[in-house]
């Protein structure tokens, strides 16, 4: 009983100091002018050091552009490791708020925070994340992450946050027609490609590949094979930690590929496990949640994955990929239906189990291009037709402008 009442009046403190930061915060954004040579930068809402705003950051570190421009970081661990001089504030706390109000520029890949308020004069780039293969926002008829069913106000929610976007961009006309529905956007779209990408442009050589490896610590005595797949809404431990969920036999694939291959797990920003990978270990490499994707795509001879928009990415390299999707049925009807058909269209095998993925492997690899060759063309004719290397740059000149 004493502690239940404990945790009330703990309740109660909490939410008097929660709305009585908020109501400062509202008057501090009438007073607070933005300043033009301020970007505030935030990527998987904060969980990390990644994707497009991490690109569009080091091109300003690459222009030296870092004495002219303040980059403040949004993060939930502020000891995350970021090249240059960075201001890092930790999400939610006052520092965090404040930068919101005071920078020019916000350059953000997910939605932001419901209460934050921005300036008439603040630019907003919404870079987002990907490629859309599964419905999204205004366009699912049906939710259920992390045990949230009301979709009517997930709707609303979407939409609020979305109006406030000034710029999205996006990587093919594709997406550019989706996201005017699915987000009811209202802004200017960005045609020029996703800038994480550029790294798969400029980078795609033996010398700067050998380079990424020896900063991972990778072997180069085998094959790489990148397996890295979605999450799945309801699948979770807590609101916004999902679980790895998969059905892939790894002792199979040790026993019959652990020869000639490695294989790199890369977990979703949003899954939360901690996977005992040890009696693998001259076959599993341990993924730090830190490590670069598109350096991973780079190092990788084959992708496994399932309804990721990583496949978009990484289709820009031309290499093999196997659609690992034992759930496709109960996927596509129960959690996200798709935009496409993607048995029809995905440039690779569809598997439902593990034996179909060694099964491909090992027997019909080599003849991957004549299989799927065709397939694969129209694939980044459609997906990935503004991906020119050059969308990083393309940014700063906006933010300059």
């Amino acid at each position: 009983m004493a502690k239940t009442f404990k945790k009330q009046v703990k309740d109660i403190i909490y939410n008097i100091a929660k709305y009585s930061a908020r109501a400062l915060y509202y008057i501090a954004s009438y007073i607070i002018p933005p300043n033009e040579n301020i970007i505030l930068f935030e990527s998987s809402n904060g969980r990390n050091y990644t994707g497009n705003p991490k690109s569009i950051y080091e091109e300003i570190l690459n222009q030296g552009l870092d004495k002219e421009f303040k980059s403040v970081w949004v993060l939930t661990n502020t000891k995350t490791k970021i090249p240059g001089n960075p201001i890092k504030v930790k999400k939610p706390f006052f520092k965090f708020l404040y930068y919101t109000l005071r920078s020019g520029t916000w350059i953000f890949d997910s939605r932001h925070l419901y209460y934050l308020k921005k300036n008439k004069k603040t630019k907003y780039i919404q870079t987002w994340h990907g490629t859309p293969l599964k419905k999204l926002a205004l366009d699912m008829d049906y939710i259920d992450m992390s045990g949230n069913q009301d979709i009517n106000q997930y709707h609303d929610d979407f939409r609020k946050n979305s109006h406030l976007w000034q710029y999205l961009i996006s990587q093919n006309s594709y997406s550019s027609n989706i996201f005017k529905h699915a987000f009811d956007f209202k802004g200017e779209f960005l045609e020029i490609g996703y800038p994480r990408n550029d790294i798969l442009i400029h980078k795609n050589n033996p010398k700067d590949i050998e380079s990424i490896k020896n900063k991972f610590n990778i072997p180069k005595d085998k094959k790489i094979i990148l397996y890295a797949p979605t999450w799945r809404d309801n699948e979770y431990y807590k609101k916004g930690e999902y679980k790895f969920a998969t059905e892939m036999d790894f002792d199979m694939l040790y026993e019959k590929l652990k020869d000639e291959y490695y294989l790199i797990v890369k977990f979703h920003y949003l899954v939360k496990d901690n996977i005992d990978w040890s009696k693998y270990n001259d076959f599993v490499i341990e993924c730090d949640a830190d490590w670069d994707i598109q350096e991973l795509y780079l190092i990788s001879d084959i992708m496994i994955t399932d309804y990721s928009s990583v496949m978009f990415d990484y289709a820009l390299l031309k290499r093999p990929m196997i659609f690992y999707t034992y759930d496709l049925d109960n996927y596509k009807n129960n959690l996200r239906d798709f935009y496409f058909d993607m048995v029809s269209e995905v440039p690779g095998p569809i598997c439902m189990t593990t034996e179909d993925i060694i099964d491909f492997i090992n027997n019909s690899l080599d003849d991957y291009n004549n299989i799927y060759g065709e397939k694969y063309k129209k694939f980044n004719d459609k997906f990935n037709e503004f991906d020119k290397g050059e969308a990083s740059r393309k940014i700063i000149e906006l933010i300059k402008d």
